[in-house]
């Protein structure tokens, strides 16, 4: 598929996901539960990328790394959009909730600077 016709948008790419597993007839295997464990497979081979990299190691990539790491994270990304799909959710909506929630948990001046669980300044 040329760039020029290749999705820009989340609700674009969603459908392109959509008829990609629609051709294929996987709809079938793809309940929540399926989905979840897939995602979690790819979300395991990013970390093995990282693995016994120290933390400069981690930060300067090659291209050749940064291409094998973009091709599991656009699978978990793929499997995460394809969870919501089945479940309904509207990922957008769902994370602008989460942030109002976490900005909540983590006021900005207490959780400035500090990467404390909310738990360690919540009654101060």
């Amino acid at each position: 598929m040329p760039d020029a016709d290749k999705p820009d948008s989340l609700d674009q790419l969603r459908a392109r996901i959509n008829h990609f597993v629609q051709e294929r007839n996987w709809e079938q295997f793809h309940t929540p539960k399926n989905l979840a464990m897939a995602m979690i497979v790819e979300a395991a081979e990013i970390v093995e990328h990282f693995q016994w990299d120290t933390p400069a190691e981690s930060a300067a990539l090659s291209e050749q790394r940064k291409t094998e790491i973009g091709h599991e994270l656009a699978d978990t990304f793929v499997y995460l959009l394809r969870i919501a799909e089945v479940c309904g959710i509207d990922l957008i909506a769902a994370a602008n909730d989460k942030i109002d929630l976490n900005a909540k948990k983590y006021p900005a001046d207490k959780a400035r600077g500090s990467n404390a669980k909310y738990t360690a300044y919540q009654d101060q």
